[in-house]
């Protein structure tokens, strides 16, 4: 089999976001938090567990028409921070971003802590963590001291 028969062919998208570098087995979390289920009428290129000099393993996805949202790309870095995030327009890069995963993250995951002010309807405060490790991620909740890991992460990130 030549070089050129092995290789998996996804065609260019015209305009729209390829995120690469994604961890292998995470772009299926990555589809959801971008809410895309395949009933929306984009175009989707979903390419998992190929080789990666970097990662060795990797996941990419390309939505074609569809740029992200800041606070869409804040969540994909909680899950995917290894992603690069390439915003296409007429087939060529017009920027490239590397996700990163800031020190304190707010406002976009619970504390798993039912008792965390955070979690209290009466209070008027959004849940804040400390980012204790980035790999594997661990984030710690500013009010009650409270650890969540990658996958209670990915769980509510859905």
């Amino acid at each position: 089999m030549s070089e050129t028969s092995r290789e998996l062919i996804v065609s260019k998208i015209r305009n729209g976001t390829v995120i690469d570098h994604i961890p292998a087995g995470t772009a299926l979390q990555v589809l959801n938090i971008l809410g895309i289920t395949g009933r929306e009428g984009y175009r989707v290129a979903l390419v998992m567990n190929v080789e990666s000099s970097k990662l060795g393993r990797k996941d990419i996805v390309k939505v074609e028409n569809r740029e992200l949202k800041p606070e869409e790309v804040n969540k994909i870095a909680l899950i995917a921070p290894t992603a690069t995030i390439n915003i296409i327009r007429d087939y060529r890069v017009v920027r490239k971003v590397k996700v990163k995963l800031q020190d304190v993250i707010e406002g976009i995951i619970k504390c798993p802590n039912p008792n965390c002010i955070s979690n209290l309807p009466r209070e008027p405060i959004k849940p804040k963590f400390r980012v204790v490790s980035r790999n594997p991620i661990k984030l710690k909740c500013v009010y009650c001291g409270r650890y969540i890991t990658g996958d209670d992460i990915a769980r509510q990130l859905h």
